[in-house]
């Protein structure tokens, strides 16, 4: 697929890009590179082919689900400027 300057310029404001008239030709053969690539990877047979959602057939290790620390909650609301019913209280700071 080849673009016209036009296009190309028009793609440019579409991205919100600034392209000089002297970068248009590299861009149009840097976009049809990409065009290529695009085309080669949409050629290739992917019928029966299960969808990965990483290239490698990795699991997560499970670990043991216990307590490691402390439960130190009376501690610190006990120097907190205001506590209510285990909660915080904070200034209305939004109208």
């Amino acid at each position: 697929m080849s673009l016209s300057d036009q296009e190309l310029k028009h793609l440019a404001r579409l991205a919100r890009i600034h392209v000089e008239e002297n970068e248009l030709n590299a861009l149009k053969d840097q976009l049809g590179r990409v065009f290529k690539l695009i085309d080669a990877l949409q050629a290739v047979d992917t019928k029966g082919i299960e969808p990965l959602s990483h290239s490698l057939s990795l699991s997560q290790p499970l670990r043991e689900d216990k307590v490691t620390e402390i439960d130190s909650r009376e501690s610190y609301q006990a120097i907190a400027p205001q506590v209510e019913k285990g909660l915080y209280i904070v200034p209305k700071v939004i109208e």
